[in-house]
């Protein structure tokens, strides 16, 4: 958009033909034609917005902006009827939405999600963003969003089916007398791809590589495109389809008995009725979460995992790394293991916890270490330990007494460290030349 360009009147029976309109048709409570009529400049500043949002975006994009953008207006237009433009929005305006849409009733009862107002404020956001670096006519003075105004995003793990639950899921699916279902369930589990990308698959995606079959996976929601490798069992699956579905007229691998490609919604049945056969709870999805937790939980490399999912960073991947760390697991075992091997002593019973704790002192190399005895402690001999640890014969009376007081106290651990060093300096003392005797005259 240029600075010189004027904003143009709504044509309101245009406003339901372009295709950042045909996008959201009948998504909100107004259409952008109501709301022409309310606001016309608003209206030719947001839509414009979106026709230009067309050309960059996908659909799904655009209709969510295009939501957002319509039940904004419609706040503006309903509470404050003299706002008719984006540039006359003000940072009230603003907090008056924020309030409303924390108050919206949600889906599932209640209030819409923190998700929901973070979506809703960073679309709002960038439009005004944008509309302000075009040099927009029409564009407040300074963006009324803040950035404080947008709560910040969660961070939860993926949902994913644990081994006996998928175990249960793909027994199930193994009995599936539908080939066409079939095929497209395995297809998730098996691949990790995507919802969307089943329906774009070409007929043509299946070559092989040496002894190898591949898959090419059509350009998905990261406009990327990858190949993955095949399961035997899938390639068999593929060719039994084709046979049984017989020549395509779309191109595509795999259609509607209409002939049209297969739609997000189709295929999220045909992964429920898999489950409710199973038992189990599953959304289509998940599916691509299971395959890379599995993989990642039996030594497949993050770099390997990325390329098979289609990530394009590396953070994207690292989320499966939270589900099962396995350093943190082979520690926390180490530990616990330790801490269930190692014997603590009873504390003698006594009123006087002075002599209790007199009692139980750890005689150390220049004094006591008076830790009571309940505490466990890793560095009791850590000196003695280290690498850089040196000692001698003129030392040998203390580690003597360090080790009968060990023992003393059932410390086997510490016993027989003191128990080393002193064989070490006597073996070292044995082969030490003796010393000359006086020379007679």
């Amino acid at each position: 958009m240029s600075a010189a360009a004027a904003p143009q009147p709504v044509n309101v029976s245009s406003a339901t033909t372009s295709p950042a309109r045909r996008a959201s048709r009948g998504s909100a409570k107004i259409a952008w034609a109501a709301i022409a009529l309310r606001a016309p400049e608003l209206a030719a500043t947001m839509t414009g917005y979106l026709d230009q949002l067309t050309v960059s975006s996908r659909p799904a994009t655009v209709s969510a902006a295009s939501l957002v953008l319509r039940q904004f207006a419609e706040h503006l237009t309903s509470s404050d009827p003299a706002c008719t433009s984006v540039a006359a929005i003000e940072r009230r305006h603003l907090e008056a939405y924020k309030i409303a849409l924390a108050a919206r009733p949600g889906r599932d009862g209640g209030t819409v999600t923190t998700e929901t107002i973070r979506n809703n404020l960073g679309m709002l956001r960038t439009f005004f963003e944008r509309l302000i670096d075009w040099d927009h006519p029409d564009a407040p003075r300074r963006v009324p969003v803040l950035a404080g105004d947008i709560p910040k995003a969660n961070d939860p793990l993926p949902k994913f089916l644990d081994d006996p639950t998928a175990a249960k899921f793909m027994a199930a699916l193994a009995v599936e007398p539908n080939r066409r279902r079939r095929l497209i369930v395995e297809l998730l589990a098996r691949t990790g791809m995507r919802v969307g990308e089943i329906g774009g698959l070409r007929d043509d995606a299946m070559y092989r590589l040496g002894d190898t079959w591949w898959l090419r996976i059509p350009l998905g929601k990261l406009h990327n495109e990858r190949t993955v490798p095949l399961h035997p069992m899938l390639v068999g699956l593929i060719n039994d389809y084709r046979a049984w579905r017989g020549p395509t007229s779309t191109g595509l691998l795999i259609e509607r008995n209409d002939h049209q490609p297969m739609d997000p919604r189709t295929i999220y049945r045909h992964v429920q009725a898999v489950a409710r056969r199973a038992g189990v709870r599953v959304h289509p999805h998940a599916l691509r979460h299971t395959l890379a937790t599995q993989c990642i939980n039996r030594g497949m490399s993050l770099e390997a995992i990325a390329a098979l999912l289609g990530h394009r960073s590396p953070r994207m991947t690292l989320v499966y790394a939270r589900i099962s760390d396995t350093t943190v697991a082979e520690q926390y075992f180490t530990a616990t293991q330790a801490v269930e091997a190692d014997p603590i002593p009873a504390a003698a019973p006594t009123d006087d916890r002075a002599d209790d704790t007199q009692l139980h002192r750890r005689l150390l190399g220049n004094g006591n270490c008076t830790r009571p005895l309940e505490l466990d402690c890793r560095f009791q001999t850590i000196c003695e330990g280290c690498g850089f640890y040196e000692t001698g014969p003129q030392f040998v009376t203390i580690l003597r007494r360090q080790r009968d007081n060990a023992a003393a106290h059932t410390d086997h651990l510490r016993t027989r460290l003191y128990d080393e060093l002193i064989d070490v300096i006597d073996d070292a003392d044995d082969q030490r030349p003796p010393k000359p005797g006086p020379t007679i005259a």
